[in-house]
């Protein structure tokens, strides 16, 4: 029970310890959340069928979690968060600029997923007769905010003991409400859903990205920095797909029966997502499920809070790794009261938030990747923190590749969520012919896809002399006075970032 306070550091020889299969309990505990099932009913608002829905979701989860996957490597050859790797593609500053976003969107998803377990459960006391309102809210925010911030606080190890709990409790209790609540499925209905085009396939990929794994990247290497790094390239990656796609995978086509064959049901998921998951239900199971749903959303909460410090301290504030999980918990205290008190529904500002923020994490994405992908070598441990290392400052190729995959990509997704203040987005489907924000690909969000190419094929094409520059140094070597790495700029200062808190 004692706090961790490694941060942006290293993990010492000392302390690297497991094995890949380790990364399962984790990954596994963090994407169990019964939210899987109401994605079915958002992937249906795409306009297509039962079978078109399974296929594009089942391979937008699987091939964005392969992503966390292959980040997650970059963990075990580093030892170190993601946000302190990324300094090797974006330069030791540089890098304060993606760090920023992955903040926004961490602390973002951390506070979804606390204001869905306050409306669930608030849920819950309506359906068993109780009072369900503003007093029910209020408790039910102060004990999984505590839980989770909590869990932030205190630090990797507790998270990992606390993840093998949470996946069985929620694994267990998952599988019984299935069982509950399969007579409900219509398969007359799933077969008379309609199908959709190629614009409205994609678009359902895309989305099934953006809620899964491309909301994790940013934070992938943070759980597999631990491990030795002689343990299996293959099991690492193999084990963090596998966790996190095995429940979303089945939740989701569960999901996508339970909404094909009621159109009321799948109606009442927009406005609370796992609440109304509940109406559903005997009575007597609907304390089990407020458990599941809760644990479940937890989990997914507490690793988000972990890594939103770590994406803090990584974008130049010289705090605490715990004071930073404050920080960030008081962030979400705030927006979760908005979600459940003052917010009109649910699903509105959630797709909004992950399509935007989707765009630039994408983008990171592609250029980490290929940064990865190009490396031979092990990073530097020492030139990860030292602008005049091996890795420079700020490496403006990568800076480029990500404002530029943003501004495209910004233009090539829509606002149809009635947010007005997102109205400006789409602004390049007119002119790229594409039928504007009214068209067919109005709602296909190619903008992630697109963000996510330039970035990975701009590093490949121009950023491999710098990645062999930075190889070939002998590992005492320091970047001389006047000299900057290919696509680079050292600073002039020998500042050492203060990495452990």
């Amino acid at each position: 029970m004692s706090i961790e306070l490694n941060a942006l550091n290293s993990i010492d020889e000392s302390e690297r310890r497991g094995r890949p299969r380790g990364l399962f309990w984790p990954w596994f505990a963090a994407n169990v959340s019964v939210l899987g099932v109401s994605y079915g009913s958002f992937l249906l608002g795409f306009g297509i069928s039962f079978w078109q829905a399974t296929i594009v979701g089942i391979l937008g989860i699987v091939v964005s979690f392969l992503f966390c996957g292959f980040i997650s490597l970059a963990g075990k050859r580093g030892s170190a968060p993601t946000l302190t790797l990324s300094r090797a593609a974006f330069g030791v500053h540089g890098n304060k600029v993606p760090s920023i976003i992955s903040w926004l969107l961490t602390v973002g998803w951390e506070t979804v997923l606390v204001a869905l377990a306050v409306l669930a459960t608030t849920t819950v006391f309506k359906e068993l007769g109780g009072a369900g309102g503003t007093v029910t809210e209020v408790i039910t925010l102060i004990v999984v905010v505590v839980l989770v911030i909590g869990g932030g606080v205190f630090g990797f190890h507790v998270i990992m003991r606390l993840q093998v709990i949470i996946t069985i409790a929620t694994a267990v209790l998952t599988i019984v409400y299935i069982a509950l609540v399969a007579n409900q499925i219509d398969f007359t209905k799933l077969a008379e859903l309609p199908s959709g085009d190629l614009p409205k396939l994609i678009g359902g990929f895309v989305f099934m990205m953006t809620g899964f794994g491309l909301g994790w990247v940013q934070a992938a290497a943070d759980y597999s920095r631990y491990l030795p790094r002689t343990s299996s390239s293959g099991g690492v990656v193999g084990w963090t797909t596998f966790g996190a796609s095995l429940a979303p995978v089945i939740l989701l086509v569960f999901g996508l029966m339970l909404a094909g064959s009621s159109q009321k049901l799948s109606a009442a998921i927009g406005a609370d997502p796992i609440g109304a998951l509940t109406t559903i239900l005997p009575a007597w199971f609907l304390i089990p499920f407020a458990v599941v749903a809760v644990l479940g959303l937890i989990g997914g909460a507490v690793l988000d809070i972990y890594s939103s410090g770590i994406a803090l301290l990584s974008a130049g504030v010289r705090i605490p790794r715990p004071v930073a999980a404050l920080i960030d918990g008081g962030i979400m205290i705030a927006g979760a009261i908005y979600i459940v008190f003052f917010a009109p529904d649910f699903i509105s500002p959630f797709q909004a938030f992950l399509i935007t923020l989707g765009v630039p994490i994408a983008a990171w994405c592609g250029v980490f990747l290929a940064d990865l992908t190009l490396r031979r070598r092990n990073y530097s441990d020492r030139d990860l923190f030292d602008s005049r290392g091996r890795y420079g400052s700020w490496n403006w190729l990568a800076i480029a590749l990500l404002v530029l995959g943003t501004a495209v990509g910004w233009g090539l997704v829509t606002n149809p969520y009635g947010l007005s203040w997102l109205n400006w987005q789409g602004y390049l489907l007119g002119p790229f012919g594409l039928g504007g924000t009214k068209g067919i690909w109005g709602g296909a969000n190619l903008g992630v896809l697109v963000a996510l190419a330039i970035g990975y094929v701009g590093v490949v094409l121009f950023g491999r002399g710098r990645v062999r520059w930075q190889e070939a140094l002998p590992d005492d070597e320091r970047v001389a006075d006047g000299a900057s790495p290919i696509g680079g700029t050292r600073a002039t200062d020998a500042s050492q970032t203060d990495a452990r808190a």
